[in-house]
């Protein structure tokens, strides 16, 4: 079994400063209080969660294309990568939620670590057009649900960086049936079995 990733382990793999680490620290703590409460993340994973969650969402961020100034997380939940996302890099980010109590999380640990984020609850299908330069996500919902949100809050020129497993392949497939996209694989630095889907140039076929 793989030993936990610790915060110091984190920094050697990232580059982020120990300022910065210390409110990822923080954020980690709240999460671990308020886990006893509401279901924010799976149980296991808080065994392991500089690796599950802060490597998992801080590696978007050398991908984030220069100038991005909107990023968008869609089905946000406690936070991830959206949030890690707002402290590790200078984007706007907009945490979208349609879970109150998840929201109430978010807006605490925004507090908490000082970071500039806008909480949206709602659903991400009620999104207004053309708010985002990325989009991005994890764990929360197939790419034939993401697909049309994100076709519709991208701007010109937008990217999709969206956090998958071992249904990937599947999901894929199935997308390219109804849409055009370039898309590049890249492995998961905190799951072998994982892969950030990079999307550019998305369009439906419908709209051709």
């Amino acid at each position: 079994m793989k030993q936990p990733l610790s915060r110091d382990g984190f920094r050697v793999l990232t580059g982020i400063d120990g300022a910065t680490t210390d409110r990822l620290a923080a954020y980690l703590d709240l999460l671990g209080h308020w886990q006893r409460r509401i279901n924010l993340v799976g149980a296991s994973t808080l065994a392991d969660p500089w690796r599950r969650h802060m490597l998992d969402s801080a590696q978007l961020a050398p991908l984030l294309p220069p100038g991005s100034a909107s990023v968008v997380d869609l089905g946000s939940g406690a936070g991830f990568p959206g949030l890690v996302l707002a402290i590790v890099s200078a984007a706007d980010v907009r945490l979208v939620d349609s879970d109150a109590r998840k929201c109430a999380f978010l807006r605490e640990a925004a507090r908490i670590t000082g970071t500039r984020a806008e909480i949206d609850n709602r659903r991400m299908d009620a999104l207004p057009p053309a708010i985002a330069d990325v989009v991005v996500a994890r764990a929360c919902a197939p790419l034939s649900a993401l697909l049309p949100v994100a076709a519709h809050i991208l701007r010109p020129g937008g990217r999709c960086l969206f956090l998958k497993g071992r249904t990937l392949d599947v999901e894929l497939t199935a997308a390219e049936k109804a849409w055009t996209l370039s898309t590049t694989c890249i492995g998961s630095r905190s799951d072998p079995a994982g892969a950030i889907l990079t999307i550019d140039r998305l369009q439906s076929r419908h709209d051709r």
